[in-house]
């Protein structure tokens, strides 16, 4: 393993071990954990319902790791339908052995069609079905973005597929396999690797009622956002890119729990607020279900959900 590596696998633990409230001694332990995930010792497989794929474009913006090092190395990925080079009876093959074979990690990226079976259909299979075989031989569920979490915008009010979140259809189906849910339209890649670490290394991460890692999820944009002060001071912004809380135009940060202004994203470059947009709340259970949901608009539902 290279230096790079090495420096790569210590700095991202200690970030994550801080993050998860692990403990200084907890940072080896991760670093080892990040180090297995690179030697091929954690294998994931990665199935796509109802979605745009925008998670799978924002786990290759993962840095410094380049897309081909964290896709071949760091994930040991036996299947992705966006990514793989593997086409027709050939990717039904090895998706059928992979099932067969189990003991992966199980990314689930997008929606379930419940009302619409022959959408998403992966071969003859439905993906409903696919879904069903490969949960119960998982290890463990993680399931990626708003999509996969609550159902997003394929779930929105009046869809005719009745798109429903992975939680939901496991429900449903009476499966048990360990879950955990990543919100974010898409999920930060960070949410992504430091939850697959930690459940390589220490189990489940500690999870609020809707399963999310508390680690990333346990405090609102609002109680973190770098407008607080002009929140407090009442120095509103009147329109996007202007100075100011945010909140008049229809923030929805005080009901969304996540830690993009923290982390932001793009490798650290910015997040929405920074970059002077509103939060619109993608990582809420409820995000996009209504069908007047305004993305960027001034008179968002959010704003007056979030007024204290």
């Amino acid at each position: 393993m290279d230096t790079m590596d090495r420096r790569y696998f210590l700095s991202l633990s200690v970030r994550l071990t801080a993050l998860m409230g692990l403990g200084a001694k907890a940072i080896p332990a991760m670093a080892e954990s990040l180090a297995q995930l690179a030697q091929g010792n954690a294998p994931a497989l990665w199935l796509q319902g109802q979605s745009c794929s925008g998670c799978s474009i924002s786990l290759l913006n993962s840095e410094p790791l380049g897309p081909a090092q964290l896709l071949t190395q760091y994930l040991s990925l036996a299947f992705h339908q966006t990514l793989s080079g593997a086409t027709g009876e050939m990717a039904v093959q090895v998706v059928d052995r992979a099932i067969a074979k189990g003991g992966y990690f199980l990314i689930v990226e997008g929606a379930v069609p419940a009302a619409m079976p022959t959408a998403c259909r992966f071969g003859e299979e439905t993906f409903s079905a696919q879904l069903g075989r490969a949960a119960r031989q998982a290890k463990a569920i993680l399931c990626v973005g708003s999509c996969a979490t609550s159902g997003g915008i394929p779930a929105a009010q009046n869809n005719p597929t009745g798109a429903i979140g992975v939680p939901a259809f496991l429900a449903q189906q009476s499966i048990g396999t360990p879950r955990i849910s990543i919100p974010g339209c898409p999920a930060h890649p960070d949410w992504i690797v430091g939850t697959l670490a930690h459940v390589l290394k220490f189990g489940l991460p500690p999870l609020d009622e809707l399963g999310q890692p508390k680690a990333f999820f346990a405090r609102s944009i609002h109680e973190q956002c770098p407008r607080f002060t002009d929140y407090e001071r009442e120095n509103f912004a009147r329109t996007f890119g202007a100075e100011g809380c945010l909140f008049k135009l229809g923030c929805a940060g005080p009901i969304t729990k996540a830690d993009c202004t923290l982390r932001q994203w793009n490798g650290g470059t910015n997040d929405c607020i920074r970059a002077g947009a509103p939060c619109i709340g993608c990582a809420r259970a409820a995000f996009a279900a209504r069908a007047d949901f305004p993305f960027h608009l001034k008179n968002s539902p959010a704003k007056s959900e979030a007024r204290p």
